[in-house]
């Protein structure tokens, strides 16, 4: 994955940027790619980032075994224990 470093960036950007990754819960590089991909109009809707998941799900491979498996069945043994 490439290393982007700038030199002399803005103290109050930066800060800014580490309060706002603090409250989105990420670390400071991804707040920045965050904010990178929105100003390049690069972001993914919700509901993209929705439907790939769902194929990434379909594309898994779920052995015979656990496909047979009765969920309810399980559930009622798990209870009567």
């Amino acid at each position: 994955m490439p290393l982007l470093q700038v030199r002399d960036f803005p103290e109050d950007i930066y800060k800014k940027i580490s309060i706002v990754a603090e409250k989105e819960h990420r670390t400071i590089a991804q707040q920045t790619i965050v904010l990178i991909k929105n100003s390049l109009g690069l972001e993914e809707s919700n509901k993209e980032r929705r439907k790939q998941l769902i194929r990434k799900c379909n594309a898994r491979i779920i052995p015979n075994e656990v496909k047979s498996l009765d969920a309810a069945k399980l559930i009622r043994e798990d209870r009567e224990r």
